[in-house]
C-alpha cells in the first residue's frame, strides 16, 4: 500500500472523528443549557423579589421560604400535593388572583406569595417563623 492511499483513508476517518467530537461537545453544551437557564431564571426571580421586598429582613425570610419550597423554580410542582410555583401555592391556580400569567411569571408568583404571607402571618418574617416550627406555611 502506498502512503498516499493510507492518507486518503486516514483523512476521512479523522474528519469523522472530529465531527463526532464536535457533535458530542455540542450535545454536552446543549444538555447543560437547561440547567444554566434554570439558574439564570432563579437568579432573575430573586432579583425581582429583592426589588419587591426592599426590607432586608423581610426579603431574607421570603428567600428562605422560597428556597426551601421551590429552590426558586417558577415551575416547581409538588408531585404529591400539586402545589405549584415559587411559593408552592395549593392549588397553583390561586395565584391567578395576582395575574393571568401566574404559571410563568415570577413577579406574579412573588406578589401572590407576599400577599399570602402578609394576610395569613402578618409578614414574611412571621411566615418564616411558622415555617421553622412546622416545615410548611
Amino acid at each position: 500500500m502506498s502512503v498516499s492511499f493510507i492518507r486518503r483513508i486516514a483523512s476521512p476517518k479523522k474528519a469523522i472523528a472530529a465531527a463526532a467530537v464536535a457533535a458530542a461537545t455540542t450535545g454536552m453544551v446543549l444538555a447543560s443549557a437547561p440547567a444554566q437557564a434554570a439558574a439564570a431564571s432563579a437568579s432573575s426571580a430573586q432579583t425581582i423579589a429583592h426589588k419587591m421586598i426592599p426590607d432586608a429582613a423581610q426579603y431574607e425570610a421570603f428567600n428562605k421560604i422560597v428556597s426551601h419550597e421551590s429552590g426558586w423554580n417558577v415551575h416547581a410542582t409538588n408531585s404529591s400535593s400539586g402545589a405549584y410555583g415559587l411559593v408552592q401555592a395549593l392549588p397553583g391556580s390561586k395565584m391567578a388572583s395576582a395575574g393571568a400569567d401566574w404559571k410563568h411569571n415570577p413577579a406574579t408568583q412573588i406578589k401572590w406569595g407576599l400577599d399570602y404571607m402578609n394576610s395569613r402571618y402578618g409578614s414574611p418574617v412571621e411566615a418564616w417563623n411558622f415555617w421553622q416550627t412546622h416545615h410548611w406555611y
